[in-house]
């Protein structure tokens, strides 16, 4: 999605919404989640499906059996994505939406508004200097969610997350829609790269790996909890460092490594479609469904921070504490909070001013 994407929906919205009666989302009987025959209707859509992350998020959305109708909307291009996408054999009905007029269809009825819109990174770059364009395209956005479907769960990918998520919390208050257990920040490529990571240099099974990261999702405030991994290799000091800074800067090292044609594309809608699934099972009532995601918490001082969260029929159901940390893992977890804090009251003053 590019700049345009902006005015574009600003335009949108500016002529006007159905009541949210007509935008609320299903809640109906739980069902076994694994069967096609019983599974309850989700309408999920993809904002910016046209773009590096959209497209294969919006493949794996089509893959997932949970979900019924796949909604896909980006400023342009979306409908030759949808076609494309909506060959494949799998349960759910495709559909493409393009430009400002088409917004409003595209979300009226969902349970599940994944947001991947915005521009990436680029070398050089951090996800600070994103600020300006992408925290207006999700401002823009999430006036259009709390007037479309006020109460359908909202995944926010669009970086800074750290700073976009405060953003929607913020328009969701002032449109009177906020429940903070329906936003999450996807900080599941953390979790992802943390796995892959420890499992390469502890040679097991990266199957059988599960790391928690907390914090945020940016530099140093992303916080791999090595001393909690499971199954543990007893790991020297030095290779847990060398791992928490490789996985923080995973981002980097994509962006790099692809030499100015791209950022974190195919993994980030890997994990996108992951945290979309817990989400997604959650609602249909499966249970002890947990995941890391920046959310609303109160386990630190810091009013957003992703930690384990247990997912539900209405969104967060808990949000899970810390457990203990190593020596290590405490002076990582102080030196994240300033520049964590200050990521946040960016974010609130953004749409505050705005």
């Amino acid at each position: 999605m590019k700049v345009a994407m902006l005015r574009s929906i600003q335009a949108s919205l500016r002529r006007g919404a159905p009541s949210a009666a007509a935008a609320s989302s299903s809640s109906p009987v739980l069902r076994r989640y694994y069967s096609s025959e019983s599974t309850p209707e989700r309408k999920v859509a993809v904002l910016g499906a046209a773009g590096g992350i959209g497209q294969p998020l919006a493949l794996l959305m089509k893959l997932n059996p949970l979900v019924s109708k796949l909604s896909l909307y980006d400023i342009a291009g979306t409908p030759g994505v949808a076609a494309d996408v909506g060959h494949i054999n799998t349960r759910s009905e495709v559909s493409g939406y393009a430009g400002e007029d088409q917004l409003r269809q595209a979300l009226e009825g969902c349970d599940l508004v994944i947001i991947p819109a915005g521009v990436p990174r680029k070398p050089g770059m951090t996800r600070d200097d994103l600020f300006n364009i992408n925290a207006g395209i999700v401002q823009s956005l999430c006036t259009a969610i709390a007037k479309y479907c006020p109460h359908a769960l909202v995944n926010m990918i669009s970086n800074p997350v750290n700073s976009t998520v405060p953003i929607a919390a913020e328009v969701f208050k002032k449109a009177r829609t906020y429940d903070e257990k329906r936003l999450f920040g996807v900080t599941t490529l953390d979790v992802v790269r943390a796995k892959t990571f420890y499992a390469g240099k502890a040679n097991v099974p990266v199957a059988k790996v599960n790391v928690p990261v907390v914090g945020g999702h940016a530099g140093i405030t992303i916080l791999p909890l090595f001393s909690q991994v499971t199954p543990s290799a007893n790991l020297a000091d030095e290779d847990i460092k060398a791992l928490t800074k490789r996985t923080q800067d995973g981002g980097t090292e994509v962006v790099e490594a692809k030499a100015g044609k791209g950022s974190a594309t195919l993994s980030m809608a890997y994990a996108g479609a992951l945290f979309a699934d817990a989400c997604l099972k959650g609602l249909n009532g499966v249970p002890d469904v947990v995941e890391c995601s920046y959310v609303q918490s109160s386990i630190t001082e810091l009013p957003f921070f992703a930690s384990k969260v247990r997912l539900g029929k209405n969104g967060v159901e808990e949000v899970l504490g810390l457990g203990p940390l190593s020596d290590f893992e405490k002076e990582g977890l102080e030196a994240l909070k300033p520049e964590l804090k200050s990521s946040i009251e960016k974010g609130i003053k953004f749409a505050n001013q705005s």
